[in-house]
């Protein structure tokens, strides 16, 4: 029977011959399917987990420390050799516990024991054993420095670990939180790290117990030595802390009358300049958002200059400072229109809305030239206002917001450089107007005066 003849019979349903081709045995033969039972998988190695075990990274550590003992020079070859054989990258927080603290940090800020009380697990070369001095302070930092920029990798890991330590001031001596402040400022002063690290100082429970306070202090003075308050307020604005240094300060003693007496007391005037500037910088924000507020709102201008009077006394502010923020507030409220011919009947409808208020602000020649540069600068960035200039320094004029001696001083002197020949040609004529009229009034004083005399 033939392979055609057995596929016939099966679809018939008859009964299969116990006669079988080898095409048959072909068909029914099942495959062999492979085991792994009793094989053994090979693995690369990389793929294969290592073990943590931040013990024998911190053993061998702090052995390589000890036996380069007090030398700096080979404290730092050491731990350039060590990046070769053992893994930084993964024990960068036990690496550096060890350079700040001599050993493993357990939470809190106590150092991690061993089950082995032969072991030895602590090291002097570290922060907490140097001499509590500038200078010693500093040769240590030179370790760290070399570190870090000779493997950028632990740059992360050192602002984390820095941070957390100082997360764990209470847990140090008085004398470690010391030397923990020298090393801070001089690792802020020269950029080792970004001011963000302090931001553990600010936490309520290190404050109420003054060690907040304490730790700035001092590593103030010591970022000052380094370097200049305007490189300390520069890098301190640029992690957002310099409107947070009142919160050095518990709560019932958190003002800036006493913040300005503590530190000047200390030594520190320029840290009491620092926050009255940046303090009052706060205010100006919140005073303009306030006043946009109302000026959107349609409040009576009344109500807008009590608002303004009432936080210049509060707050100790300048009124060549305000009228910058009226004038700046005044001008954002309104959408203008983009048609030049236009804009100028729609700036002198507004304006005038507000001449009581910026009257109220310019009572000195600071103030109303402080005002002219402001317009200036305005008009000559608002293209579509710079025919528009003349306009608003007359309608300031007639409403008493600008005198005629600031406006000759102004333009004899104290313009800006910002459109200075097409905001002068345009005040050409009305100066000229204003000095002959101040000729006239002094002819006429004159002829009064000899008048009087001839009676």
């Amino acid at each position: 029977m033939n392979s055609t003849t057995v596929t016939t019979t099966i679809m018939s349903g008859s009964p299969l011959s116990t006669r079988t081709c080898s095409s048959c045995c072909f068909m029914n033969q099942k495959a062999e399917k492979p085991t792994l039972s009793g094989q053994r998988l090979k693995t690369r190695k990389r793929d294969e987990k290592e073990k943590y075990d931040p013990s024998t990274f911190r053993d061998a550590i702090i052995q390589g420390l000890n036996e380069a003992g007090t030398d700096l020079e080979q404290v730092s070859k050491f731990l350039d050799v060590s990046a070769t054989k053992l893994n930084l990258r993964r024990y960068s927080d036990v690496l550096l516990d060890i350079l700040f603290a001599g050993g493993q940090l357990a939470p809190g800020g106590s150092l991690v024991e061993d089950s082995d009380p032969d072991k030895v697990i602590r090291t002097n070369a570290c922060v907490f054993s140097c001499d509590e001095t500038v200078e010693s302070l500093r040769s240590f930092y030179e370790v760290l420095y070399k570190l870090i920029r000779r493997y950028k990798y632990l740059e992360r890991a050192f602002e984390d670990e820095l941070s957390k330590i100082l997360l764990f001031l209470k847990g140090f001596t008085e004398e470690e939180r010391r030397k923990l402040a020298i090393i801070t400022g001089i690792i802020m002063a020269n950029g080792l790290a970004s001011a963000k690290v302090l931001n553990p100082i600010f936490e309520e429970h290190l404050v109420k117990e003054g060690l907040s306070l304490e730790f700035a202090t001092l590593m103030f003075k010591t970022w000052l030595a380094e370097k200049d308050v305007n490189s300390l307020y520069g890098y301190l604005k640029k992690s957002q802390l310099e409107g947070r240094l009142l919160e050095l300060f518990p709560l019932n003693k958190r003002n800036q009358e006493n913040f300005a007496a503590y530190f000047r007391e200390q030594g520190l005037g320029p840290i009491a300049d620092v926050q009255r500037v940046t303090q009052t910088s706060e205010v100006k924000k919140e005073l303009q958002k306030q006043l946009s507020d109302m000026v959107h709102e349609d409040a009576p201008v009344k109500e807008v200059i009590a608002f303004v009077k009432e936080n210049m006394i509060k707050n100790n502010l300048q009124a060549h400072d305000l009228v910058i923020i009226a004038w700046n507030t005044i001008m954002a409220a309104v959408e203008w229109n983009k048609k030049d011919e236009l804009v100028a009947e729609q700036a002198m409808k507004h304006l005038r809305t507000y001449t009581p208020l910026l009257a109220e602000l310019t009572t000195s020649t600071k103030s109303e030239i402080n005002l002219m540069l402001k317009v200036q600068e305005y008009c000559y960035e608002n293209q579509s206002f710079m025919k528009v200039f003349q306009k608003i320094i007359v309608l300031f004029y007639k409403n008493d917001v600008l005198s005629e001696d600031a406006i000759l001083k102004w333009y004899k002197q104290s313009h800006s450089s910002k459109g200075k020949r097409v905001f002068l040609e345009q005040m050409k004529n009305f100066v000229e107007w204003l000095e002959n009229a101040e000729e006239e009034s002094e002819d006429e004083e004159e002829d009064d005066d000899n008048q009087a005399a001839q009676k």
